[in-house]
């Protein structure tokens, strides 16, 4: 009588013993297979292991976009106060240094005061230009730029050759609102 899962019941495994039995003294090859046991199953192609998850990293953040006024502004100051945008417009070849340098000099003094009244600006490294610097990990790459050979990972040890600078705050006056920024200098017209 067999189980519900069809297993030989004891009676029907009677007759298969004794044949089995017959069978392994009378059959050498058969013994020597039974004695190696079951044939193993053939192996199962390795399992490769799942893919590691693809890591897309976050897209950079969206760029703001600069209004101009601000920059067309310090461009209205450094004309009124240095006359920066008449001495780049100015064709200086038909000028001896001599007169270069003294205008220069009126630019450079007035670009200057524009700089003290409406920023305050600091150096970005303290050490003398020329020192000796190590750069660790995680060292702010926006306010330091490698030049040079730059190979492999932090610490970087080189020569500081610029302190960089770094405006710590702005005082650009208010606009009208009927200000048009673009008008960096008037036109003047002597009467």
């Amino acid at each position: 009588m067999s189980t519900s899962n069809n297993l030989p019941s004891f009676w029907s495994r009677i007759p298969l013993a004794f044949s089995s039995f017959f069978k392994i003294l009378g059959d050498a090859e058969f013994a020597a297979r039974i004695q190696r046991g079951p044939a193993p199953e053939p192996a199962a192609a390795p399992v490769a292991p799942p893919p590691a998850p693809v890591v897309t990293p976050p897209p950079p953040p969206p760029l703001r976009e600069a209004t101009p006024d601000a920059a067309l502004q310090l461009l209205a100051l450094l004309q009124r106060e240095a006359r920066l945008i008449d001495f780049t417009q100015e064709n200086l070849a038909g000028y001896a240094d001599a007169d270069i340098g003294a205008a220069a000099r009126v630019v450079h003094e007035g670009c200057s005061k524009v700089l003290r009244e409406h920023f305050t600006i600091e150096a970005v490294r303290s050490e003398a230009e020329g020192s000796r610097i190590t750069l660790d990990e995680g060292f702010d790459a926006a306010s330091v730029r490698l030049t040079g050979n730059v190979v492999g990972k932090p610490p970087f040890k080189g020569a500081l050759s610029h302190r960089g600078w770094r405006a710590t705050s702005v005082r650009l006056p208010k606009l009208a609102e009927a200000h048009d920024a673009k008008i960096l200098a008037p036109a003047e017209v002597e009467l």
